[in-house]
C-alpha cells in the first residue's frame, strides 16, 4: 500500500538547505557585526576631518609614514613635470618656452617656491591631506598660484535647493547639470590657530581642486594613509612597548630570597647599603660571594615578545601596501634586495606613479595652469599669437614630461635611452624634457661647447667637427 503523503514529507526533509551564493552577502555568526561602506559622498565628509588630522599626525611623528610620503612626493614630482609646446611654428614654440621659463620662477603668489617646487608641495598635500586646493590669482604681471590649506574648503557645508537647481556637496557647488560652478572657501583669522570665518563663494575658474578619486562621483579626496592609519598607530604602540621591555631587560636587578626567614639581610655595612627593602650592593668583575645558609638569589629576566622583528616586518609590509609603495622605499631596508627584486618592485611602483602623474597632476593641475598662463601671456602681449581668439588650440597644445626614472644601472639606462631614440620610439625632445631641460636650449649649449672645444683643440673621446669660420678670423 502506498503512502504518497509520506514520500512528500520525506522528500521535503531530504531537500538541501538553500544558502546565498555570495558568502560576503550572507548573514550568520561570522557576520554578526559587519563593517560596511556607504555612498562615497556621505562617508568622506563625515570622516574627512579625523582622517586628515590623524594622517598629518602620523607623517609628522612616525618615521615610516614620513619616509613613505616623501618617497611618493619625490617619485611623482621630482625636479618637476616639464611642458613642451607643440605649436607647429618653431619661433612661436621658442617664444612660449621663454615666457614659461619666466613664469615658473614667480609662479608662487607667496614667493617661496617656483612652479616645480609648488608641484611637489601639491603632490605631498594630496598624499597627506587627500586633496590640494590652489587659487589662481590674476595680477598686472600675469597669473600667480596660491596653495591653500585643504581645511579651508568647507567640508561641512552641504546644501540643496539652490536657485536654478544647483546644490552644494562638502563645500563644492554644482549646477543642475552636475558641473562645478564654485567653491566655498573659509578665510583663516591671521594669528589664530584653527579659527576661521564664514566661507566665501569663489568661482570655479579661480580654484583648482586636485585629488585622486577612488569612486565615481567623488567630490572630496581622502588621505592616502587612510588604509594604514590604525595599523600605524598599533605599530607605533608595539615599538614603544618593545623599547620599554628592552630598557627593563637592560636593568640588571637581583632579588635575595630568605628561604628560612632568618631576619635582616646579611649584606650590610661594607657589602652594601640597606634602604628599607632595597639593598644596594656592588657587583664587581671577578668577585665571588658566598651566600649565607638559607639565602638564594634570582635575577630579573623580563619576558620578550617572541618573533617581534618578524611581526613588525609584517606590519610594515602592510603599511607599504596601503600606500602602494615597495617595502624598501618605506623602511630603507635593502638587506634582502638584489637587482632583480629592486627592478621588479620599481616597475610596478613606476606604473602606479605614472598613472597618478598623468591622470591627476597633469590633468587637474598642470594643464589648467598652462592654459591660463598662455591666455594671460597672449592678452598681455608677451606672446605674439595671431589667430588666437579664433583658434587657441595650437597655442595651448603641449606635451608634459615627468622626470626621468633612474634605474639601478645607469649605464644600461643610457644605452636603452639611446636605443629608443635611434629606433624612433622616443624623441630627443622627450628625453631632454624628462630631465628638466629645453631641447632648444640644450642644442644651443652643446653647439656652443663644441665650437669652443674645436677652437681650443679639445676632444673628449669623439671626433670634433671644425668650428665655422668667423668674420675677421
Amino acid at each position: 500500500m502506498a503512502f504518497p503523503f509520506l514520500s512528500r514529507i520525506l522528500g521535503r526533509q531530504a531537500a538541501p538547505q538553500r544558502v546565498r551564493a555570495f558568502e560576503g552577502g550572507a548573514g550568520g555568526r561570522r557576520w554578526a557585526d559587519p563593517s560596511t561602506f556607504g555612498p562615497i559622498n556621505a562617508e568622506v565628509p563625515a570622516a574627512l576631518h579625523a582622517l586628515r588630522t590623524r594622517s598629518r599626525h602620523a607623517v609628522q611623528n612616525n618615521p615610516w609614514a614620513q619616509n613613505g610620503i616623501t618617497a611618493i612626493e619625490s617619485a611623482a614630482a621630482g625636479t618637476g613635470i616639464v611642458p613642451a609646446s607643440t605649436h607647429p611654428d618653431e619661433a612661436t614654440r621658442a617664444a612660449i618656452a621663454v615666457a614659461w621659463s619666466g613664469f615658473t620662477d614667480d609662479a608662487d603668489a607667496e614667493g617661496r617656491l617656483d612652479f616645480y617646487g609648488l608641484t611637489a608641495a601639491i603632490v605631498r598635500a594630496i598624499a597627506v591631506d587627500g586633496e590640494s586646493v590652489v587659487q589662481i590669482v590674476e595680477t598686472r604681471d600675469g597669473i600667480g598660484l596660491r596653495h591653500l590649506p585643504a581645511e579651508l574648503l568647507a567640508h561641512d557645508l552641504t546644501r540643496d535647493g539652490l536657485p536654478g537647481g544647483g546644490y552644494i556637496i562638502a563645500g563644492v557647488e554644482f549646477n543642475a547639470a552636475g558641473e562645478r560652478t564654485a567653491y566655498h572657501i573659509r578665510r583663516a583669522v591671521p594669528g589664530l590657530h584653527d579659527a576661521f570665518l564664514a566661507p566665501i563663494r569663489a568661482p570655479a575658474d579661480s580654484i583648482l581642486h586636485i585629488f585622486r578619486p577612488i569612486a565615481a562621483g567623488q567630490v572630496r579626496g581622502i588621505p592616502w594613509l587612510s588604509p594604514a592609519l590604525l595599523r600605524l598607530r598599533d605599530e607605533d604602540a608595539t615599538e614603544d612597548a618593545l623599547l620599554m621591555a628592552a630598557k627593563v631587560a637592560a636593568l640588571h636587578a637581583g632579588f635575595l630570597i630568605d628561604q628560612n626567614s632568618t631576619g635582616p639581610s646579611p649584606f650590610t655595612g661594607s657589602d652594601g647599603e640597606q634602604r628599607g627593602s632595597l639593598l644596594e650592593a656592588s657587583l664587581e668583575p671577578g668577585t665571588m660571594r658566598v651566600l649565607p645558609a638559607g639565602y638564594d638569589v634570582r635575577f630579573s629576566n623580563p619576558a620578550q615578545m617572541q618573533q617581534a622583528v618578524e611581526f613588525l616586518g609584517l606590519q610594515l609590509r602592510a603599511i607599504a601596501a596601503g600606500l602602494g609603495l615597495p617595502e624598501y622605499l618605506l623602511t630603507g631596508d635593502l638587506r634582502n634586495a638584489n637587482y632583480s627584486s629592486l627592478r621588479a618592485a620599481l616597475v610596478e611602483f613606476r606604473r602606479r606613479i605614472e598613472a597618478f602623474q598623468h591622470n591627476t597632476i597633469i590633468r587637474q593641475f598642470c594643464r589648467p595652469v598652462w592654459n591660463r598662463f598662455i591666455a594671460s601671456a597672449v592678452l598681455r602681449g608677451e606672446i605674439e599669437a595671431p589667430g588666437f581668439e579664433g583658434d587657441p588650440a595650437p597655442f595651448l597644445a603641449a606635451e608634459w614630461y615627468p622626470p626621468a626614472w633612474p634605474w639601478v644601472d645607469p649605464l644600461k639606462d643610457a644605452e636603452a635611452e639611446v636605443a629608443l631614440i635611434e629606433a624612433g620610439l622616443k624623441s630627443r625632445r622627450q628625453a631632454v624634457a624628462e630631465r628638466g631641460y629645453s631641447v632648444e636650449a640644450l642644442d644651443a649649449e652643446v653647439t656652443s661647447d663644441r665650437q669652443r672645444e674645436a677652437r681650443l683643440g679639445l676632444s673628449f673621446g669623439r671626433q670634433t667637427a671644425p668650428a665655422p669660420a668667423r668674420e675677421g678670423e
